[in-house]
């Protein structure tokens, strides 16, 4: 399909800086065949029935956007940007470094604030690899936990862009940018739609019959790379890590023997579903959803609302149809609904 048919407009000042307050007070727009309608996320409860089993990624994003310089050569040392999004193993990441064309293989990097005299005053790297699109793999000195402490020590709350090129991250993001849930570090992204909820929302739902599940998708920052493809059978997902486990898939599977619904809180619960299958899962997945696939998993959808012509965008534009997906942005934009990662919500059901 064409890149071009997932494309809209949006108003600037619809994307939000920040989330609601109280978090389950950000809007919710319902959307079903032939009907739009807009709530509130905490009437979720009165929207699900008993049954139903809510599934949420517990995955915790980690301060990895990494300040520093290119080390050891001569001449200048000029300074470099790095994100972190995928971990490889103890001590290698996979990361988008900005100026890419500044670094070569086997350069080192020295990340942190130059004036710390402690230990993890400052972390150092050795560029491994060069990839595609600024993308490079980085061989840190230190390893494990003594790593991850240095990552916390020097690193930054890696916020999108569409947010961080309009305000400083800040003290409060470090709080609002991680859901009720975030438990598993390795994200390098939140999963948006698990933000709205709260433990008096999660109260309400266990009181209505409503259950959850939890599963682990550690986001990249692949999910905010534009789609440069005209056409989706071009575009290259970036692989992440997830993992459903044994428990949990037999659970859900019981769910679906009772007659409930699988709820995906997020696309990243969707995909990590989808690409198990209900059955249990650990490793990396690349799925690349687009209208067409025919899903097997998620029976509803609860996501914030996605950029244009975004692979997100095309997530759910193949589970409730992409005219009903398109008309649903175009009530949303009208109604002065807040877009992206710290905006509102929406609730859809599947087009068939």
């Amino acid at each position: 399909m064409r890149v071009a048919d997932f494309d809209f407009d949006l108003p600037p000042d619809q994307i939000a800086l920040r989330p609601a307050s109280p978090r389950d007070s950000a809007r919710l727009l319902v959307v079903r065949q032939g009907a739009l309608e807009d709530r509130v996320v905490h009437d979720l409860p009165a929207l699900l029935r008993a049954g139903d089993v809510l599934v949420f990624n517990n995955t915790k994003v980690i301060p990895a956007a990494l300040s520093g310089k290119r080390i050891g050569r001569g001449g200048t040392s000029p300074k470099i940007e790095a994100l972190l999004h995928m971990r490889l193993n103890a001590s290698r990441w996979k990361a988008f470094v900005k100026p890419a064309k500044k670094l070569d293989a086997g350069d080192r990097l020295r990340f942190g604030n130059e004036a710390r005299v402690c230990l993890l005053g400052n972390v150092e790297a050795t560029v491994e690899a060069k990839g595609e699109a600024g993308e490079v793999t980085l061989a840190f000195d230190f390893a494990g936990p003594v790593l991850d402490e240095a990552i916390v020590a020097v690193g930054d709350m890696p916020l999108p862009p569409y947010i961080a090129g309009k305000r400083p991250t800040d003290a409060r993001d470090a709080a609002d940018y991680q859901t009720l849930f975030a438990e598993i570090e390795g994200a390098v992204a939140a999963p948006t739609a698990g933000l709205h909820f709260t433990p008096q929302l999660m109260k309400h739902l266990q009181e209505s019959g409503i259950g959850h599940e939890f599963v682990t998708l550690h986001v990249g920052a692949g999910t905010f790379l534009p789609v440069k493809a005209e056409d989706t059978k071009d575009h290259k997902m970036h692989a992440e890590w997830g993992s459903v486990s044994k428990d949990a898939a037999e659970r859900l599977k019981r769910t679906r023997e009772k007659g409930g619904r699988i709820v995906a809180v997020g696309t990243t619960s969707l995909r990590l579903l989808e690409a198990s299958g209900l059955d249990p899962f650990e490793g990396t997945t690349d799925i690349f959803i687009t209208p067409g696939y025919r899903f097997r998993a998620a029976d509803l959808l609860i996501t914030n609302f996605h950029l244009p012509k975004s692979t997100l965008f095309m997530l759910v534009s193949a589970f409730a149809g992409r005219e009903r997906m398109k008309a649903a942005y175009a009530h949303a934009i009208a109604g002065n609904y807040r877009f992206y990662s710290y905006g509102d919500a929406s609730l859809l059901f599947p087009a068939t």
